[in-house]
């Protein structure tokens, strides 16, 4: 590898954790050759934006064995001693897993995924330290590829979007109730955006999304359009065509944040300080529960629509 260290990170965490780690892996990769086993669609993300440079599905590695005080199979470790490095966001509190790992891999990082609950560093900057790295974090927002952008763009057409008028990507749902801001609320704040600006709201319905999409859809008064279930390279160019984002706590939030969609993003008290994104094109706000919380957040939507630098695809 001509004098440079390959390292491989496992972390079979969600979306958002991945990308949470976005950070760290920038770091890992100024060292050299950068290998992710997560899940095999996260890990075509990661290397379709250019974050790693090779995916092991987490499935076929074969750690299982690593929780077992049997030795390791010869074909797990010829797997692992191709790499310098191994660092593992995975297994970290189990009793066998990190020295059967060590056992292994040369130079092993065996460490969770998120910090302690009593901590209140954000994931990205634990995952960070976990590496050693000693320069500062690059935050500037992911480069999506050109044809992802081309494809959104042809969607966006489909769908009936219009290029000349701002375009605010919005998002409902999330992993549980308790971290989705009151739907009545979200079409308040949709209603007087598209309104004042004269922008068209695109609502993403994802495959666990489609109770709140069609809750908000039956009390909207301002027409959307609706984007269903796209695959992550899509939704990925459409958020890089945002306007602005408005969504919750979900790793479709932090996929905008991510590719530098100017988002605003609304967190319970329990998950802002952990949890609140790595991009300086995020806004995190806190949920409240009040009604005049509308009132705040449209004005937070406003000000990334009428920013200088506001994107109109």
């Amino acid at each position: 590898m001509n004098g440079h260290r390959c390292t491989l990170v496992i972390h079979p965490g969600a979306l958002g954790d991945v990308l949470q780690a976005v950070p760290a892996l920038r770091a890992l990769r100024l060292d050299g050759p950068l290998a992710f086993s997560g899940q095999a669609r996260l890990g075509g993300l990661l290397r379709g934006l250019g974050v790693v440079d090779a995916v092991l599905p987490f499935d076929g590695l074969g750690l299982d064995a690593l929780f077992t005080r049997e030795p390791a199979p010869s074909s797990l470790v010829a797997r692992l001693a191709r790499f310098d490095r191994v660092i593992s966001w995975f297994g970290a509190r189990d009793t066998l897993y990190p020295g059967q790992l060590r056992v292994i891999a040369r130079d092993a990082v065996i460490a969770p995924p998120v910090p302690d609950g009593e901590s209140r560093v954000t994931v990205w900057r634990h995952l960070l330290a976990t590496t050693g790295a000693t320069s500062g974090p690059t935050l500037t927002p992911l480069e999506v590829p050109e044809p992802w952008r081309d494809e959104a763009r042809r969607r966006l057409a489909v769908l009936g979007a219009v290029p000349a008028r701002p375009l605010i990507v919005i998002h409902p749902g999330a992993g549980g109730q308790w971290k989705r801001w009151p739907v009545e609320y979200l079409a308040r704040t949709i209603a007087a955006i598209v309104r004042e600006h004269e922008a068209q709201a695109l609502i993403h319905d994802g495959p666990a999304d489609h109770a709140a999409v069609d809750q908000l859809g039956r009390i909207l008064t301002v027409p959307t359009l609706r984007l269903v279930e796209p695959d992550l390279p899509l939704l990925t160019g459409i958020l890089s065509h945002a306007s602005a984002y408005l969504g919750a706590d979900s790793g479709v939030s932090h996929l905008a944040a991510a590719v530098g969609a100017p988002a605003v993003i609304l967190f319970p008290a329990a998950t802002r300080a952990g949890w609140t994104p790595w991009s300086p094109t995020a806004a995190a706000l806190t949920m409240t529960g009040a009604a005049d919380q509308v009132d705040t957040v449209a004005a937070a939507v406003s000000e990334r629509l009428r920013a200088p630098e506001r994107r109109a695809g």
